[in-house]
């Protein structure tokens, strides 16, 4: 047994103590969920967001994000996984009953797309604050090219209760501060998900094939093979959203942010968004007149670190990210490398929920030493290979120390660790949800035809069909069920009188602004670090 394993276990059984077991009762969750509007054939809607939905700058639940076209929904924070659900399904069904002809697509990988210039950016009013969010994803546009932005998934927030950290802390603490401790623990789980973190790709990677239109006018080396009319696909894949054709991006491969303590991880980040990029100036900041970006640094601002992975702090108003979590500590991290599940009306399940909160409380549980550069570039080629061919026969990954092994055996060493976190969730709250969770996605690590990729190739495959039709189809079953369905926690009062108050909200942001728009940048990035937008 090895010390890592020997630690995770000693705290194991400190939890399973009864005065100590109700402490993990609580597990606090979020999601957000991203979709493309579409029309009944496929095409990217080109229509503004429905003004019936509220404000896209403010409304609680209903926004865009990068495009126009691409909806995210957003629940709030909870600690029980039915009513997250719940939730979740109500903004999908009042949003769905106020579309008029159009749908949501449900995958992760876009649908039909026209050349970039045919992506509507996403617009959030006059106000500054809206104008400097459209301004944002403009340079994203010029960076990155629109269609890579378009690309949607499933981010899910995480934290444990306060009353966990209370006994944790009384255990570990040592004397140090209670959030140093928080803040130190999360960053350990972080650094733990870089390690493992393969795994989720691997069993809720949805995105082995694409529509070919997503790859006009761009260079790649990827041995696809055809599929129907214009399906392309790598019969292995797990999630190319995750791969170097989506999320994850090599612009930003060398920019070194710091997970070693938290005043690193923040000083990294201002580095990161201080720095001149002479690619990014390039573009040009204002040509003509007209902005293009919101400057040529290697980030406009935090938002632009694409991360599997995030730590965060509730920002309050007019405080940047870095801001927050420099003066208050890390609060929840954000899991964005799930896609989004086809087979699910709303993006994910209940049984993906709950091997999250196992996977991420092994995570943290876990000792996580500091990264270094080795074993980055080692976690980096484990990541690629899951993505590009996790399912490939006797695939072989690295683990740290030069041992190299076939990745279902790798995968049964941690799921016998998953196992014993999976049975102390049950034992607080689970009711045998967390073992049921937990035996699913060993079946998946045992046989990659259960998983979520392969379920997805399998359909195309038998049926003989392109992505295309097989998304529309699932489009209009999703449609039909939202209209079938009855409100489950909010019903549609809710959301008028919530659409009605954003507007508001959005009309007195706009009416407050006292200064031109090239004073509010000016102004914005005076200060120490850019903020989110």
């Amino acid at each position: 047994m090895t010390k890592t394993t020997a630690c995770l276990q000693h705290r194991l059984r400190a939890f399973q103590r009864s005065d100590k077991l109700p402490a993990i009762k609580g597990i606090r969750r979020g999601i957000e969920r991203e979709s493309l509007r579409i029309t009944p054939e496929g095409q990217l809607a080109h229509t503004p967001h429905p003004h019936v939905l509220g404000s896209a700058l403010t409304h609680a639940h209903i926004t865009t994000d990068f495009s126009e076209s691409l909806m995210e929904f957003i629940t709030p924070v909870s600690d029980s996984v039915e009513t997250l659900l719940a939730q979740l399904s109500d903004i999908h069904r009042y949003t769905m009953r106020h579309l008029g002809g159009e749908q949501l697509w449900p995958l992760s990988m876009p649908c039909l797309l026209k050349p970039d210039a045919h992506i509507p950016l996403a617009q959030y009013g006059s106000s500054n604050v809206g104008r400097m969010k459209t301004l944002y994803r403009q340079g994203l546009h010029h960076r990155y090219g629109s269609s890579m932005q378009v690309i949607s998934g499933v981010h899910f927030n995480f934290s444990m209760p306060d009353s966990f950290w209370v006994e944790w802390h009384e255990l570990e603490g040592n004397g140090r501060y209670l959030q140093d401790f928080v803040s130190d623990a999360y960053l350990g789980l972080v650094r733990n998900f870089y390690r493992f973190g393969w795994l989720i790709p691997y069993l809720f990677g949805a995105s082995p094939a694409l529509c070919g239109s997503f790859l006009q006018g761009r260079e790649h080396k990827l041995p696809f093979e055809r599929l129907g009319k214009g399906t392309l696909y790598l019969p292995y894949a797990t999630s190319l959203r995750m791969s170097d054709l989506g999320y994850t991006n090599n612009a930003q491969a060398g920019l070194n942010i710091s997970l070693d303590g938290l005043d690193q991880y923040v000083a990294s980040l201002r580095r990161a968004i201080g720095t001149h990029a002479p690619e990014f100036s390039r573009i040009g900041v204002k040509v003509n007149g007209e902005y293009r970006q919101l400057n040529d640094n290697v980030l406009q601002i935090e938002n632009e670190l694409y991360a599997p992975i995030r730590p965060k702090r509730t920002a309050e108003s007019g405080e940047k990210p870095s801001e927050a979590l420099d003066a208050r500590g890390v609060e929840y991290i954000e899991v964005r490398s799930v896609d989004v599940n086809p087979f699910s009306p709303v993006g994910i399940e209940s049984g993906q929920i709950r091997f999250l909160d196992t996977f991420l409380l092994w995570c943290l549980l876990t000792p996580s030493a500091p990264l270094g550069e080795e074993e980055i570039a080692l976690n980096r080629r484990n990541f690629n290979r899951v993505v590009l061919e996790g399912r490939k026969p006797g695939l072989m990954m690295e683990a740290f120390g030069g041992e190299a092994l076939p990745i279902a055996e790798l995968g049964e060493r941690y799921f016998a660790e998953l196992a014993e976190v999976a049975e102390l969730l049950d034992a607080c709250c689970g009711r045998g949800c967390y073992r049921k969770a937990h035996q699913q996605q060993l079946a998946a690590m045992r046989d990659p035809e259960l998983t979520l990729s392969a379920r997805v190739l399998r359909e195309l495959k038998q049926n003989g069909i392109d992505i295309l039709p097989f998304g529309l189809d699932l489009s209009r079953r999703y449609r039909e069920h939202f209209g079938q369905i009855s409100p489950r926690y909010w019903d549609d009062n809710y959301f008028d009188e919530e659409g009605a108050r954003s507007q508001a909200r959005q009309r007195k942001i706009e009416s407050a602004d006292a200064v031109s728009f090239d004073d509010f940048l000016a102004a914005y990035f005076g200060q120490p670090e850019n903020g989110a937008a």
